[in-house]
């Protein structure tokens, strides 16, 4: 295990969890958190050792937003300060050449729901909610929160979570797509490691492609996603994986997509 102070992550089986660490402060976002989590997650996407990288809280918060008192008073536009810290961070999640699932065991509030919302895979455990407070403070969604949700949820629900800054938990965060599975307290933080673990054993550069083509499909038209779908299938085919997984089905077994990191054709 590593421990910088505001963030504590460790390895197993392939998954790297990085766990915010400000549980007296339900992990309220400052800069170093922030600045951290970026360079955290840089490095698990350059360790190929990890095959996927988990984000979740310490203690009873996943994260409640932006640290107000951070910020107070610094002379820093709010631009300024978005571009510095919260878009470095969505766009180094969703540009991540490998899956990341944020484990939401607590409250996600403000940036910190545009947190929650940003992984490939979200996993709430039953205690968990989600707040879009921004319009508690009459200041607008960022961190990805206006581009994330209506994609979920559709413009006008995402317009009343919004406006309404009203708590959605686990049980309607699973009914409206905010997540994709909702996991007991008590074993939350196994559940989700097995979870990761099941994803490791996956192809990993298939699933970076695919991550590759569903973000270009997200903004792009039909034809540009078939082109890329096209584009992006010959570097699959072309893999080591793609002969493996044939080998499997021809054989009657399971596909071993897990090879030893020093094999030279990792």
């Amino acid at each position: 295990m590593t421990r910088t102070s505001v963030i504590a992550a460790h390895t197993r089986a392939g998954v790297r969890t990085l766990t915010l660490n400000r549980p007296d402060r339900l992990n309220a976002a400052n800069d170093e958190l922030l600045l951290a989590l970026t360079a955290e997650l840089r490095a698990a996407d350059a360790d190929s050792a990890v095959r996927v990288v988990v984000i979740t809280g310490a203690g009873r918060g996943f994260c409640a937003g932006q640290d107000l008192g951070d910020v107070s008073g610094r002379g820093m536009t709010f631009t300024e300060h978005l571009n510095a810290t919260y878009n470095p961070l969505i766009r180094t999640i969703r540009g991540l050449g490998k899956p990341v699932i944020t484990a939401v065991n607590g409250v996600a509030a403000g940036a910190g729901a545009s947190l929650a919302l940003s992984g490939d895979i979200r996993l709430w455990a039953q205690s968990a909610s989600l707040i879009e407070a921004f319009s508690n403070i009459a200041l607008v969604p960022d961190s990805g929160s206006t581009w994330f949700l209506p994609r979920l949820v559709g413009y006008h629900r995402a317009f009343e979570m919004m406006a309404l800054a009203e708590r959605v938990r686990a049980d309607d965060a699973l009914r409206l797509g905010l997540c994709e599975q909702v996991y007991p307290d008590n074993t939350f933080a196994q559940d989700v490691q097995a979870y990761a673990e099941r994803l490791a054993a996956r192809p990993a550069h298939a699933l970076n492609l695919t991550k590759q083509a569903l973000n270009a499909a997200m903004t792009g038209t039909l034809d540009q996603a078939l082109d890329e779908e096209a584009r992006l299938q010959q570097l699959a085919g072309d893999h080591w994986e793609h002969e493996e997984g044939v080998s499997a089905f021809k054989e009657k077994r399971p596909a071993q997509f897990m090879r030893d990191v020093n094999s030279p054709d990792h």
